[in-house]
């Protein structure tokens, strides 16, 4: 039923960087490093699906989730159950800043919600490991409106040629993919033609 749908993971990839994006989702390349290890093991936890109490809430982990419309699926760390309201919680590995990348899959989330439960998500939260902070992300319609274009754009990407590096050096340093992807072999090769 929903094969064809974009991995709300791969909305987080996409966002970050359409190269990576392209390497992990239609090459299905993957390589680990430190972060991505790190990243796994702070996991662990969450990983875990299953429901429990906290106070006034109620915690449903690893939450199966998709959107017809939209065409996207994928599973949420945690949803919050309070007072009727609900609430998608990712878990970063991290720290807390302006994530965009973030916000969509989280906004994704919410949006594939909404549409399972028929109720209004007007928010959720992502957890940072780094910082031990929780961050509340609003559902604007704006960032509701760039969320859709955003998987659009990755669903065409999918079936368009490997994009060109990105011109974020840091981002590269980070990358699991940099041996792969090999963005500044790529870009000295271009600056040489």
């Amino acid at each position: 039923m929903t094969e064809d749908y974009l991995p709300l993971a791969y909305l987080n990839a996409w966002e970050y960087c359409p190269r990576r994006f392209y390497l992990e989702y239609v090459l299905g390349e993957m390589e680990d490093n430190e972060h991505i290890i790190l990243g796994r093991h702070l996991h662990r936890n969450v990983n875990e699906e299953g429901t429990f109490q906290e106070g006034e809430t109620l915690i449903h982990q690893q939450q199966w989730v998709w959107s017809d419309r939209l065409k996207v699926a994928g599973i949420i760390d945690a949803v919050e159950e309070c007072e009727g309201q609900l609430i998608p919680v990712e878990y970063k590995k991290g720290k807390m800043a302006q994530h965009l990348n973030d916000h969509f899959q989280l906004c994704a989330a919410g949006l594939c919600l909404e549409e399972r439960t028929g109720k209004s998500i007007t928010h959720g939260d992502i957890f940072y490991h780094g910082n031990r902070r929780r961050q509340t992300v609003v559902f604007t319609p704006q960032l509701r409106q760039a969320t859709e274009h955003a998987i659009a754009l990755a669903q065409i990407a999918a079936q368009s040629s490997m994009p060109a590096p990105i011109e974020h050096i840091k981002k590269c340093q980070s990358c699991s993919l940099q041996r792969i992807c090999l963005p500044f072999e790529v870009k000295q090769l271009k600056h040489q033609n």
